[in-house]
């Protein structure tokens, strides 16, 4: 085997040792469910670690009636707590009530915003 073939061989043994590692840290992202129980669209999401000053996430075009949907923390909030207050905006203009969530806990356990 010539060392171009050991030196490709080498690199491809390389990545697919890496390929799982990799896999792990972007699953380890920090993320929530959201589940829309409502027959409104959800236009906006909000959270706040004091329930004065909000920040929005990006939802696009919203979340619609019986839609879920799985939304990522920005890198720039690690330093946050994990308890946060977070409400939803609807199309109508009208806010849920905030709720206070874990979000260090149950990632995948659906917020739920209903009527």
């Amino acid at each position: 085997m010539s060392n171009s073939s050991k030196c490709i061989r080498s690199a491809l043994l390389c990545l697919a040792l890496a390929l799982p590692a990799f896999s792990a840290i972007a699953d380890e992202q920090w993320h929530f469910v959201v589940k829309n129980k409502t027959d409104s669209n959800i236009v906006k999401l909000q959270v706040s670690q004091n329930k004065s000053d909000w920040g929005n996430f990006d939802i696009g075009e919203g979340i619609g009636p019986g839609e879920r949907a799985t939304l990522v923390w920005s890198s720039d909030t690690d330093d946050q707590k994990c308890h946060q207050w977070i409400r939803a905006k609807f199309e109508d203009g009208s806010f849920s009530a905030p709720s206070k969530q874990d979000f260090c806990h149950d990632l995948d356990d659906p917020i739920e915003f209903s009527e």
